[in-house]
């Protein structure tokens, strides 16, 4: 029988919303939702930092609690940036997380998540299209959006089954794969997280935000899993709570409703009701 993800994670899901800290998060992101990710972070009382010049990582790297190597504009340069922060967090012990944004789209960017992978981050995320494409599995995802088809229970169980594997590889590493269901595996277990609302796939950014606010976790202390769980579920309480309220149905109002909720439903004791997902 399958056990309530409130029940598996019930210590991390009391105790880490309100954040009693202010995690500073470095973000090696992409411009079309830096704003979005930063006030993100300062919504949920961490703080951002977006710095993604080599050489001021010795000093910022000294300063900051977690890191977030987002792969969603990819350039030259930005990609060497990227494989230095990732070398330099795992040299200096900094919990990341890599986001896999358009991995199912091109070469380049699953070769160069795989590189990333090689230094054992702390959690590795993607919509379930780039998630089975970077564990070789049939994926028709096309840019950076997920696809439908790729998300019935079988295909769901089949990306569970090769994520389970892979962490046979990487076993301190956490990979979250996000959908109509979201996905959680790591060699501790299997989770289905099931909070959400369609419109969460109608404004940019949101996978990104969930990247951050993971990074954001992580630089408080929470291990890999908790964290995972925790951000995942409180973003889509958020777009929840926001869909309920929004009177006029447009998906602007929507937006700033969910963007809203982020510094609002920590403080409302009840929301871990709203919580859904099981462990397997």
């Amino acid at each position: 029988m399958s056990k309530a993800i409130t029940d598996v994670f019930y210590t991390a899901f009391k105790t880490a919303l309100p954040l009693t800290s202010s995690p500073l998060v470095q973000c090696i992101t992409n411009e079309i939702t830096v704003e979005s990710m930063a006030n993100a972070l300062l919504y949920i009382d961490a703080k951002p930092v977006m710095a993604d010049d080599q050489r001021e990582f010795p000093e910022f790297f000294a300063q900051s609690d977690a890191l977030l190597l987002n792969l969603g504009h990819i350039s030259e340069v930005r990609q060497q940036n990227l494989l230095a922060a990732g070398k330099f967090a795992q040299a200096t012990n900094q919990p990341t997380v890599i986001d896999l944004v358009g991995v199912s789209a091109t070469q380049l960017r699953y070769d160069l998540g795989h590189q990333l992978l090689a230094n054992h981050p702390n959690v590795v995320k993607g919509n379930i299209s780039e998630m089975r494409r970077f564990v070789d599995l049939k994926s028709t995802g096309r840019g950076v959006d997920g696809s439908q088809l790729d998300q019935s229970a079988t295909a769901l169980g089949e990306l569970a089954a090769s994520l389970q594997q892979l962490t046979q590889a990487f076993p301190t590493t956490t990979f979250l794969a996000t959908g109509k269901i979201n996905l959680v595996v790591s060699a501790k277990g299997t989770w289905y997280l099931k909070n959400g609302v369609p419109q969460l796939d109608r404004f940019t950014g949101t996978g990104d935000i969930v990247g951050a606010l993971i990074a954001a976790l992580l630089g408080t202390g929470l291990d890999n899993d908790a964290a995972v769980v925790v951000a995942v579920s409180y973003f889509n309480c958020c777009g929840e709570v926001a869909s309920a309220q929004n009177r006029t149905g447009g998906l602007a109002a929507f937006r700033e409703g969910t963007l809203n909720q982020l510094s609002l439903l920590a403080a409302t004791a009840d929301w871990l009701q709203m919580v859904k997902g099981e462990a397997l």
